[in-house]
């Protein structure tokens, strides 16, 4: 298939500091084909992505662009603006689009001379409209993206890249936050591409869609190309064992029968600053040995529900107890005191204190226990015990337990927040979005935890847009839509899919 080969990658290798990002990598792509690209965080698969779009130098190696006619030539290093010009267009996992403006305006964005003294939109919009026509993709052009749903937002992006005439494009993590049925309708609709001639990469942690989708596997590990295969010939078991170097275990946990409630919330109500952190009237009860998993696309109340859960936010009206007992006017504290660990959506920010040292944050939510504070002074030698044994016991890798929480890396941070989560054994777990970024094997090891708390007798509550991660950990499934809850009557992923999307099951 060398005549058909669209896109090469020499030897290229990265390095920042003593790191290896990428070491001597090379990969092709032909004309027509979806390259699934996979690896663990830190195998250097975004690595290698900014090079081909020129965000980074290589410090070795080349990279070849078939041009129009099919003629491979060399791509200039270090130039996203000639990359976009070669036909390398890029869809990023986290929307790059101006909220204000229309879909149209999105699309058009920076592909317009600054010195044009008029825009001739009617023009643009009959070229994405034909562009919409020939893709399968269709988005309201008219309307603010600011109001269009997750999936449509991502049809724009995909429409911007189409748009500057991308002949190959990259998306990364396409699906992280579509329903099933979203991202079964966007892989058709690059099927409909590719059988014009578009070629994909795609990044993904999904092995159900890498299987179903792609027509080739590329795997990363430590920086470097240990193999590819043909999606034909692999299967979850062969490609989990050469992204990991091992195999990951199989995450299912036997039936337990549900204890009494540890988690009761009747009528709670919250009006949000936004869609994302309303609810209305919510009913909710989560067991003893049960994990309750919250489905639902992004932006639907999974916030305002999670910052009710760990007292940010005082609902309106409505009750909540902890194990029985009403939290009156609930805060962070009163809700630590009562029970509840918390592994926040976003580690960063909402996790640590990035200026204080990874033994400070191991012990930051109970700052006034005897074991961490004597007549309000830090028992400075006890804190930094308890943080080597934590570090110890849940891999915490970084530059050390007095270095500032910031040096870690995220997968270091999840593991320094897991570690100070289940080491007091809570009766009440609030998982947000807890693998969001992490790798196949951390994500796997996050999973039995939760598990073995379950084991234990917590409850445990788990927001998570990954489908397969909540019908692979929770023993039973609400849907989250527009800041309500629906209970799944099943554990069917179409009907899930469907009632996130607000469909009728």
């Amino acid at each position: 298939m060398t005549d058909s080969i669209v896109l090469k990658l020499n030897g290229l290798s990265k390095h920042f500091g003593p790191v290896i990002a990428n070491d001597n990598v090379s990969l092709t792509l032909n004309k027509g084909e979806v390259l699934a690209l996979l690896g663990e965080n830190g195998a250097g698969k975004t690595t290698l992505m900014n090079m081909l779009f020129g965000h980074y130098l290589p410090d070795a190696g080349s990279i070849e662009v078939a041009d129009e006619g099919g003629v491979l030539r060399p791509l200039p290093l270090g130039h996203p603006q000639v990359a976009l010009a070669s036909g390398v267009g890029m869809v990023h996992q986290h929307f790059t689009l101006a909220e204000n403006i229309s879909a149209l305006d999105n699309i058009t964005l920076g592909s317009e001379p600054l010195l044009s003294l008029r825009r001739n939109r009617r023009a643009a919009r009959r070229r994405i409209e034909g562009i919409m026509a020939q893709s399968g993709l269709s988005a309201p052009l008219d309307t603010p993206v600011g109001r269009l749903s997750v999936g449509e937002r991502q049809r724009v992006e995909i429409l911007k890249a189409l748009y500057r005439n991308a002949r190959i494009l990259v998306l990364d993590e396409p699906t992280a936050v579509l329903t099933p049925q979203e991202a079964d309708t966007l892989f058709e609709n690059i099927r409909l591409m590719t059988d014009e001639g578009l070629s994909v990469i795609f990044i993904s942690h999904k092995l159900r869609e890498v299987l179903a989708f792609s027509d080739r596997i590329a795997v990363l590990r430590h920086g470097r190309k240990v193999g590819e295969m043909a999606t034909s010939e692999a299967d979850e078991k062969s490609i989990a064992q050469m992204m990991v170097g091992a195999e990951t275990p199989e995450l299912a946990g036997s039936y337990l029968t549900p204890g009494d409630p540890v988690l009761t919330m009747s009528g709670v109500s919250v009006a949000g600053r936004s869609k994302r952190d309303t609810l209305t009237a919510i009913d909710l009860t989560v067991h003893a040995h049960e994990i309750l998993g919250i489905a639902g696309v992004s932006g639907n109340g999974q916030s305002g529900l999670a910052n009710v859960i760990a007292g940010l936010v005082r609902p309106e009206q409505g009750l909540i107890k902890v194990d029985g007992v009403e939290i009156a006017s609930p805060t962070p504290a009163k809700m630590v005191r009562a029970g509840v660990g918390r592994i926040p959506e976003d580690r960063h920010h909402e996790g640590i204190v990035g200026a204080m040292s990874v033994a400070e944050n191991m012990v930051i939510e109970r700052l006034k226990d005897p074991e961490v504070q004597s007549y309000g002074l830090l028992r400075r030698e006890d804190i930094q015990d308890n943080a080597e044994r934590l570090s110890k016991a849940y891999d915490v890798r970084g530059p050390g337990v007095d270095a500032p929480a910031r040096l870690l890396s995220g997968g270091n941070i999840q593991k320094l927040i897991l570690a100070r989560v289940f080491d007091l054994s809570p009766r009440l777990i609030l998982a947000n979005q807890p693998t969001r970024g992490l790798d196949m094997g951390a994500a796997a090891e996050v999973g039995k935890r939760l598990l073995n708390a379950r084991a234990r007798g917590a409850g445990v509550v788990l927001i998570s847009e990954d489908l397969d991660e909540l019908l692979s950990l929770a023993d039973r499934i609400v849907v989250i839509r527009d800041g309500e809850l629906h209970e799944a009557p099943g554990r069917d992923r179409e009907q899930i899919g469907l009632m996130m999307a607000g469909e009728p099951a």
